[in-house]
């Protein structure tokens, strides 16, 4: 199994889907595709958990994976005449999205059971969905990782355009425009890299052995930095970096909760990691020239994401605007790897590659429990006092004391909210920290003023805490109930990373740091 497992990660969510369509061609009930997809996915996790059990940290994905291959990579001949393969291949970068997508798949179908619109297109979708994000995190090859890249984009566009809600038909055509036109520049990037590099070949690691010798210049400007820039703009879409946010947003409020949570915990990531999986290694030369430029816009997400948190009335959105928030400290941890002190390098990578999933865990959280209120209350109003004249929000007037009809539901927003805004014993303290020690030995008066997001941070989810959870009882709590068992056991996994990884991280920094150091060494020997 272990020459296989890899394969057997991306497609048997296939193998579900081809169940589930026999199911549907000898007209079985909806309950039984909920079945073949929670089956599907949690035969996913288990292989998942025994791929972290046999991982080897020291795996390294260089050139020597292609004269000796290590651990766990498959490289076979596909489309010959392009030099085309079916790469894959796994190491410290993306063992930890591989772990983080197996258990939130699982988790969302869990989470999706009361579904009963087009049950089989929508777990049928979510799994295709499924093969898309592992294919994206073990794929090796430029072609293989862009058929991957687009293979998401179909399932997410159906699932927000038919699940979601009022707005979803606008939100998923703006999501669509948005991530195509980013995926317009990385086929540009990829075709560039295959005739300028001289091999012909879609390989990621022979091509980041060629970068060094590719040179040229087009409509006047060096060929390299065009690569670069296209990369960038493809990868920046998704994070999303300012000012390609715009579609997140609503994309956020208008699709259900398990698509959020995917969107939020995984898809995001995809942006920062095709940076540090590609650009990175490819063309180190302009990362170090384009370092201040990200630190910058790093920063511009940390202060926009949570001032735009902070106005927000609607609670989902609120948490929407607070992923573009974070996200910008794993953009500011990426950019401090032009440090002149390797111990700042190191931290500010491990703290990006850290945040990817310690956000991805506490975005999770945050968004199953929204959508929890929302099942119960159906609205997500933040209803402010003085806003109770308001026309938009009549009949709605707010929550207030939520914590006396919902104490197990409170006790766990709460930790998800301190774990948002960066408590320390709890996950997301660790990786910031780390990302702001990088920045300040890298961009001193940038990084300080990015330190204003933690205290913003700390507006929106407290006073959000304090609106909704105390006080006295408002209209829309008289008929509040308390989570479900059910309910619980989706979020306890969660609760465990992020309570676990925030008083013992070593887990997490032993599986990333030789990733990411032979990244960083790949730069640094630029400078």
């Amino acid at each position: 199994m272990e020459n296989n497992i890899l394969t057997i990660l991306i497609f048997f969510p296939l193998v579900g889907i081809l169940g589930m369509f026999i199911a549907y061609m000898l007209k079985q009930e909806d309950i039984v595709y909920k079945y073949i997809a929670l089956f599907t996915t949690s035969i996913q996790l288990f292989l998942t958990g025994w791929l972290y059990l046999n991982f080897d940290p020291s795996i390294l994905l260089n050139a020597d994976v292609v004269q000796n291959p290590v651990k766990f990579a498959v490289q076979v001949p596909w489309i010959d005449n392009f030099n085309i393969q079916y790469f894959v291949g796994i190491d410290g970068l993306s063992a930890p999205l591989v772990f983080l997508t197996s258990l939130l798949m699982f988790l969302c179908i869990i989470a999706s059971w009361d579904i009963k619109k087009h049950v089989f297109a929508y777990f049928s979708l979510f799994l295709l969905l499924n093969t898309g994000m592992m294919g994206v995190f073990l794929a090796l090859d430029f072609f293989l990782f862009y058929i991957f890249w687009e293979v998401m984009l179909l399932p997410m566009y159906f699932l927000v355009g038919i699940w979601g809600g009022p707005e979803r038909k606008y939100a998923a055509i703006k999501f669509f425009l948005y991530t195509l036109f980013g995926s317009v520049f990385l086929l540009l990037g990829m075709i560039a890299l295959y005739y300028y590099s001289g091999l012909e070949s879609f390989n990621l690691i022979a091509l980041i052995s060629a970068a060094p010798s590719i040179t040229g210049a087009l409509w006047g400007y060096e060929v390299k930095y065009l690569i670069w820039l296209a990369l960038f703009i493809g990868f920046a879409i998704k994070v999303p970096v300012f000012p390609f946010h715009t579609w997140l947003p609503l994309a956020h409020v208008e699709a259900p909760t398990s698509i959020s949570v995917i969107l939020a915990g995984v898809l995001l990531k995809m942006g920062t990691y095709g940076l540090l999986r590609i650009s990175y290694p490819l063309l180190p030369g302009e990362v170090v020239a384009f370092s201040y430029a990200l630190a910058v816009l790093a920063v511009i997400n940390i202060i926009w994401g949570a001032t735009n948190a902070i106005a927000q009335r609607d609670l989902k959105k609120m948490v929407a605007y607070s992923s573009i928030s974070h996200m910008g400290y794993v953009l500011l941890g990426m950019a401090a790897i032009v440090s002149t002190s390797a111990a700042g390098a190191q931290a500010g990578m491990n703290g990006a590659v850290m945040q990817m999933f310690n956000h991805g865990v506490i975005t999770a959280m945050l968004f199953l429990l929204v959508g929890m209120l929302y099942d119960r209350a159906h609205h997500r109003w933040i209803v402010y006092p003085e806003d109770y004249h308001d026309e938009a929000l009549a009949g709605k007037m707010g929550f207030g004391g939520v914590a006396n009809k919902m104490p197990v539901f409170s006790t766990f927003v709460m930790i998800a909210f301190f774990a948002g805004l960066g408590l320390p014993g709890l996950s997301g303290f660790i990786s910031e920290a780390f990302c702001f020690i990088g920045g300040f030995t890298a961009f001193k008066l940038i990084t300080v003023i990015g330190t204003l997001g933690i205290l913003l941070n700390a507006v929106y989810f407290l006073r959000a805490y304090q609106r909704i959870f105390w006080g006295d009882e408002g209209e829309s709590t008289k008929d509040l109930k308390d989570i479900t068992k059910r309910e619980i056991l989706i979020l306890l996994p969660l609760l465990f990373l992020v309570v676990g990884l925030g008083v013992y991280p070593s887990p997490l920094i032993d599986m990333i740091e030789p990733a990411v150091q032979n990244v960083i060494d790949i730069v640094q020997a630029v400078l």
